[in-house]
């Protein structure tokens, strides 16, 4: 099983989550970089990164809200076209991200 980032992160992007992270299994765009996302064949299912989002964005792919389940597919399709980067240290998060 693997973890999947939700639509809870879009226009947030705090980025606690990747400085506990074990592997390098985050991702962002290069540009407009609004959204994080796990990449499923490199998630080794720790756990770490779930208690440290702040607005819940972080689920096991088991866990995946309903509504939010077409994320699974989304953090597989974005991680597998190969135009993100790999992050792993914190980064300021969006404008606005802490009203959110």
């Amino acid at each position: 099983m693997t973890h999947v980032v939700t639509g809870n992160c879009e226009n947030c992007v705090f980025t606690d989550c990747v400085e506990v992270c074990p592997v390098t299994c985050f991702y962002i765009p290069a540009e407009n970089a609004n959204m994080l996302y796990i990449n499923p064949d490199e998630c080794i299912d720790c756990r770490l990164c779930v208690d440290q989002c702040p607005v819940k964005a972080i689920y096991a792919e088991d866990d995946v809200p309903d509504d939010q389940k077409q994320w699974i597919e989304t953090n597989r399709e974005k991680c597998a076209a190969g135009d993100l980067v790999s992050i792993t240290e914190k980064r300021d998060p969006c404008p606005g991200a802490l009203e959110k």
